[in-house]
Formats: C-alpha cells, sequence, structure tokens
C-alpha cells in the first residue's frame, strides 16, 4: 500500500532526477555569443588555462564543467538513494533520518542557487528541497 509519505517522496524523485537530466543538457548545449564583450569571455573562458599549482593549468569551462557535473550527480544520487530505501521497504524512521540528511544538503544547494544561479536551477532545487521537505513531516518515526 502506497504510504502519503512515499508518494510526496516519488514526486521528489522525479524532480531529482529531472534536475540531473536538464542540468546535464548544458554539456551538450554550446553557448553562443549575442556579442563582442561575450565573445571574448567565452574565448577566455574557454582557452585561457591559469597555473592552479601542481602541474595543473585549468580553464573556467573546466572548473565550471566540473562544478556543473557534481551538480547533476548529487540531484542523481538523491534520487537514486531514494528509490532504493522506498523499493527495499526501509522502515520508516531510516527514511525519515535519510530525508533529514537529504533537507540539509538540498537546502544549502537551493540557498546557493538562489544567490548564485537563474531561474531554471533555483526553480528545480527549490520543488526538490519543498517535496522533500513535505515528505519528511508525513513521514512517521517508525513503522
Amino acid at each position: 500500500m502506497l504510504k502519503r509519505y512515499s508518494f510526496w517522496l516519488w514526486i521528489a524523485i522525479a524532480f531529482q532526477i529531472l534536475t540531473a537530466l536538464i542540468h546535464s543538457l548544458s554539456f551538450i548545449v554550446t553557448p553562443v555569443p549575442a556579442n563582442e564583450t561575450e565573445r571574448q569571455l567565452l574565448e577566455l573562458m574557454s582557452n585561457y588555462r591559469m597555473d592552479m599549482g601542481g602541474g595543473f593549468h585549468r580553464s573556467m569551462q573546466q572548473l565550471f564543467n566540473a562544478l556543473s557535473s557534481c551538480f547533476c550527480l548529487l540531484f542523481l544520487l538523491g534520487g537514486l538513494n531514494n528509490i532504493y530505501v522506498l523499493k527495499k521497504r526501509v522502515d520508516s524512521g531510516v527514511i525519515k533520518g535519510l530525508l533529514a540528511i537529504q533537507l540539509i544538503v538540498f537546502g544549502i544547494c537551493f540557498g546557493l542557487m538562489v544567490i548564485l544561479a537563474f531561474l531554471p536551477p533555483i526553480v528545480l532545487s527549490g520543488l526538490v528541497f519543498v517535496l522533500l521537505a513535505v515528505a519528511f513531516f508525513l513521514t512517521p518515526r517508525e513503522n
């Protein structure tokens, strides 16, 4: 029987995986400069390599891609963890603990998106956070 919290958790899972997939599109789409300033910026971000010490020379685009891939992996990990505990019918107390951890992590992520990002990642990370919060508050401590 589907419990109230698991309904909301399945919706959160869908948005976690959707967020990872949508964000991964940034690796396929190449930005097109709208003017000369943007062209120079994209050129420098892609081709200028800074000395990071220890023999590492990275461009800003490489650093951006590293962080961007971690964003995708964070949401994918959250969604896959949630699928696993629901499929294994883990005790609701354990699920509540996992949701508490995810609320902290995805809450911080949402806050950072609000401060540093633009509308799509703000909306998607906010939806994930709210749906996880609903699932958390509807999950009983124990079966």
